[in-house]
């Protein structure tokens, strides 16, 4: 079977009754992951200056690489996005770029190695694959152009998804309030009352968010549900997770 032919039939065994769309950039991962027999993969949009919204993951160990590179703010993700270009990195070259997602990512998930696809189309916005892998020497093994193709067919599902449906431009497709875009939504709740009640603007809540989850050792994600549960106060934030 072809890589297309082995991408399709993936995601095609995935759907199922109840997918009411919300879930098909998961499905899209785990057919990326499949077609290309990496061991992981995540899709994201750049959501705002200072971050991006996961839409779905392979596995969750995936979902956790993924939260992880958006806790620290900095990573072979936002590297593609920035640039525009694919990027590829081993353990050796995430410790020596980005060593405290390095410390995150090696002690907390299996992967040793990554490579980041930016996604470009005029419906989907600016994108990024990640592809996630257990062994490093499995990097340069990739075939860069079965990854672009398969990068090409995650685009046109999420394209054709866009035309198909009934959707505003204010709520945007149905896969745009996927599972983990809906918790990453909370981030930005999170962020907007850790703002007002510390009067400091988006950006300085962001990184104290990021700050005191660090120090946690949790994912922003997860902090941001307590802050807007009540669990914890922004005042928390201030200082380490110790003192309170």
């Amino acid at each position: 079977m072809d890589l297309i032919a082995r991408f399709a039939a993936t995601l095609a065994a995935q759907a199922g009754a109840g997918d009411d769309g919300h879930l098909l950039p998961g499905r899209l991962a785990r057919a990326a992951a499949e077609a290309l027999g990496v061991d992981g993969a995540g899709l994201s949009l750049l959501a705002t200056e200072t971050g991006r919204s996961p839409l779905g993951a392979s596995s969750p160990d995936a979902a956790r690489a993924e939260r992880l590179e958006f806790t620290v703010g900095t990573g072979p993700c936002l590297l593609a996005h920035e640039t525009g270009q694919p990027v590829f990195v081993v353990e050796e070259d995430i410790r020596r770029r980005w060593p405290v997602y390095a410390d995150l990512l090696l002690e907390g998930t299996p992967f040793r190695g990554i490579v980041s696809l930016p996604l470009r189309s005029p419906l989907t916005r600016v994108g990024a694959m990640n592809l996630f892998f257990v062994d490093a020497a499995d990097v340069p093994r990739l075939d860069v152009f079965a990854a672009l193709t398969v990068g090409d067919l995650v685009n046109t599902a999420l394209c054709d998804a866009l035309v198909r449906s009934a959707w505003t431009a204010e709520s945007g497709p149905d896969w745009l309030h996927s599972p983990p875009a809906r918790r990453r939504a909370v981030v930005w709740t999170a962020v907007d009352r850790t703002s007002g009640a510390l009067d400091v603007d988006a950006p300085a809540a962001l990184a104290l968010l990021r700050g005191y989850s660090y120090s946690a050792g949790r994912s922003v994600d997860s902090v941001a549900a307590d802050l807007v549960s009540g669990r914890l106060r922004p005042a928390d934030v201030l200082g380490g997770p110790g003192e309170h």
